[in-house]
C-alpha cells in the first residue's frame, strides 16, 4: 500500500480541490461571472450531488456498516441494493458532481481541472485501496459486484 492510501478523509480531499478552485477562479474571469444558467446548473448539479451522496449514506446505515472511509476493513457487510445497483462509489460520485456544480458557479473553465484532479485522486488513493480491502473481506461475492456495477458510472 502507498503512503497515502486510506490517510486523508475524501471529504477533506473535496473541499481542498474546491478551495484551490475557488482560489484559482479569483483571477480574471474568462466569460462573465456567474449568471442564472450557470447558478442554475450549477444548483441543479449540487442537489443530485447530494442526493446521491445522501442515498449512499442512508444505505449504508441501513445495511448497519461503515461509512467511514479511513476504515474500509471494519465493514460488515457488502451494500449492492439502491444506488450501489448502479454505481459501487456513489459517496465519491456525489462529491465529484458538487464539485462540477462548483467550477460551473465559479465560470471558470480551468475549474474544471478541480473535479478531474479529485477523480484521479480519490480513484488512486482511497477507492482501489478500498476495492482491495473489500475484496479480502467478501472475495467472490465483490467480484462479483465489481463485474455487475461499475467504479463510477
Amino acid at each position: 500500500m502507498g503512503y497515502l492510501e486510506l490517510r486523508f478523509p475524501p471529504p477533506l480531499g473535496g473541499v481542498t480541490i474546491g478551495a484551490v478552485m475557488w482560489v484559482a477562479a479569483s483571477l480574471p474571469p474568462i466569460w462573465p461571472p456567474s449568471s442564472f444558467v450557470h447558478l442554475s446548473a450549477g444548483v441543479i448539479l449540487l442537489v443530485i450531488g447530494v442526493a446521491i451522496a445522501l442515498s449512499a449514506v442512508i444505505s449504508f446505515r441501513r445495511a448497519q456498516t461503515t461509512v467511514n472511509p479511513l476504515k474500509p476493513e471494519t465493514s460488515t457487510s457488502l451494500v449492492s441494493t439502491g444506488i450501489f445497483a448502479r454505481t459501487r462509489n456513489p459517496m465519491y460520485l456525489g462529491m465529484l458532481i458538487g464539485l462540477l456544480a462548483w467550477a460551473l458557479y465559479l465560470a471558470f473553465p480551468p475549474a474544471l481541472l478541480g473535479p478531474v484532479a479529485f477523480a484521479l485522486y480519490i480513484t488512486r488513493f482511497q477507492i482501489i485501496p478500498e476495492e482491495r480491502v473489500m475484496h479480502s473481506l467478501f472475495g467472490s461475492a465483490f467480484s462479483e459486484y465489481s463485474r455487475r456495477v461499475r467504479r463510477w458510472l
